[in-house]
């Protein structure tokens, strides 16, 4: 049996919500080994005078725990 163990990671972009969710991916990927999937919780976006400027992506990040 294997044990999984999930994170949750904020990722941001200037461009859009699916790049965010990459952004968080990345991020993740360079202190942890083999995820596995990821589970976008939540798009949000900071807003300033009436635009988006920051596109925000609440993920969920799985990955493996070594026994």
């Amino acid at each position: 049996m294997s044990a999984v163990k999930v994170i949750k990671v904020l990722g941001t972009s200037e461009e859009s919500w699916e790049e965010a969710a990459r952004e968080a991916v990345r991020e993740a990927n360079e202190t942890v080994h083999e995820i596995h999937g990821v589970d976008v919780e939540k798009w949000t976006a900071k807003v300033e005078d009436g635009e988006i400027v920051e596109y925000r992506a609440t993920t969920e990040i799985a990955f493996p725990v070594e026994q």
